[in-house]
């Protein structure tokens, strides 16, 4: 009797206290978009993921258009942060690519007041979108597999794109597309064999991107070896491969161009609210919202969503949530002079396909570029002249493949029909809307086509006339 009091009153207490103090931090609001569903290393490597498409865009509207770097560096940060803690899977943020692509290309180019007018008028198109759930509703009418085609065909273009990063020497203070000068030496810090070694190495590692629990569930264990098959995966799972490649082209800057260490500034830039004229406003839409618009509702929004269910099934994020998203980041951060972003299916391939399974991948990542911002500030686009061209190509190949990877699902002839020739018309006329409007009309033909006339009063006769002949032979 005195020993069973004993152990009551020695072991009560202490659970008491120590499952108050366990699930006092669970409680709070953002704890389980922080709360890593791999590991520290798989999360950290999943954060660069997407940077691939991030580091050429920016690079180029920062020579060309003198967009303030800092001022991009640290919104862009913010909404890593802020949209990591709202939706809890790492939802990238990215440029926009049509507007970039005008504003670098445009002779003269753009101005920051015109692409900052672009941004924010397509930024107010899918905010209203999103908040007269116009966006849920072709979300929810559109068809997987134009959906898919969209998919395939960003995919490719970025897979295509990186392999020219890899081949070729690039030039973008030209254009944001991949201008082909010359070929890639095989030789340098720059050149072929570092690409080629990169790009062997994240294979290694990172395989074809399964995790170890997609490897056990497929049954690709190995059969007798199941044990040593996943240990090993395990092992090589844990290395932030994307990291390590990343911090090794940031390492480089230094080395091809030492001059870089003495020149260095420190220090952010002032935030001021731009001055947009009438003018602005009217090139900005014109010139950069009218493109975009089509490839944000598609790109940024409606195949987000899907790959986003598709990845993270038990988190598959809201069209309308995922507008509104997109509206207000742009909203905010323009008006300072931040480049135009979106959320791209392309960076969440990428994020997920080097191991980023939570929203703390993309924290990190914000708390990178804030830090970056804040201490090199303008300077670091200097730096990032430098970074190896091939080794982004790398990073880029394994986001293309892997959202273009996500077509794999259709069931049928009639399914992949639609979704090749919307891909096809994406990829050949370089517009994902005319893609889009392709995919549409076949997928409503095929549908016309294979109707049951009969329900609407056609078609009729011909089974009554053989009725009556197999009752009077």
């Amino acid at each position: 009797m005195a020993d069973s009091s004993s152990d009551t009153t020695t072991t009560t207490t202490p659970l008491l206290r120590r499952e108050r103090w366990r699930n006092m931090f669970p409680t709070t609001p953002f704890a389980n978009s922080l709360s890593l569903k791999t590991t520290l290393s798989a999360e950290l490597g999943g954060s660069v993921g997407d940077l691939g498409t991030y580091i050429p865009l920016v690079l180029a509207l920062t020579l060309v258009c003198h967009l303030d770097l800092s001022t991009t560096l640290i919104f862009t940060a913010l909404y890593n942060i802020v949209t990591g803690l709202l939706f809890g899977i790492p939802m990238p943020v990215q440029p926009m690519k049509s507007i970039a692509a005008v504003a670098v290309s445009e002779s003269p180019p753009l101005t920051t007041p015109q692409i900052a007018a672009a941004g924010i008028t397509t930024a107010g198109t899918l905010l209203f979108l999103g908040v007269t759930g116009l966006m849920s509703f072709m979300y929810k009418f559109i068809p997987l597999p134009v959906v898919r085609g969209v998919q395939l065909s960003q995919g490719l273009s970025f897979a295509f794109s990186a392999i020219k990063y890899i081949l070729y020497d690039q030039d973008f203070t030209t254009t944001t597309s991949t201008s082909t000068t010359s070929p890639r030496i095989w030789f340098g810090l720059d050149g072929l064999i570092l690409a080629l070694v990169t790009l062997l190495f994240l294979i290694l590692v990172t395989g074809d991107g399964d995790s170890v629990e997609g490897r056990r569930s497929s049954g690709d264990d190995g059969g007798d070896r199941s044990g040593n098959v996943v240990r090993r995966v395990r092992i090589l799972s844990a290395i932030p491969a994307a990291l390590i490649v990343f911090v090794l082209g940031l390492v480089l800057c230094f080395v091809r161009d030492p001059s870089i260490i003495n020149e260095i500034r420190f220090g952010p830039s002032k935030l001021h609210v731009l001055k947009i004229t009438w003018d602005d406003w009217k090139i900005g839409f014109f010139r950069g919202a009218i493109p975009q618009i089509p490839l944000s509702v598609l790109n940024s929004v409606i195949a987000v969503c899907k790959l986003s269910g598709d990845l993270f099934p038990e988190k598959e994020m809201s069209a309308t949530a995922v507008s509104v998203s997109v509206g207000l980041m742009n909203l905010v951060g323009c008006w300072f002079g931040a480049m135009p972003v979106c959320h791209g299916a392309g960076g969440l391939a990428g994020q997920y396909r080097f191991g980023g399974r939570s929203g703390a991948s993309v924290v990190f990542l914000g708390l990178g570029k804030l830090v970056l911002a804040l201490v090199f500030g303008n300077y670091f686009a200097k730096i990032l002249t430098e970074f190896p061209v091939g080794i982004l190509g790398v990073l880029l190949l394994f986001a293309g493949i892997e959202l273009a990877m996500a077509s794999r699902d259709m069931n049928s002839k009639e399914e992949s029909f639609v979704m090749l020739v919307c891909a096809a018309v994406s990829l050949t006329g370089s517009s994902s809307a005319l893609g889009f409007l392709c995919g549409i009309v076949l997928f409503l033909l095929l549908k016309l086509r294979g109707m049951d006339c009969a329900r609407y009063g056609f078609g009729q006769s011909k089974p009554a006339v053989e009725e009556e002949t197999n009752l009077n032979p």
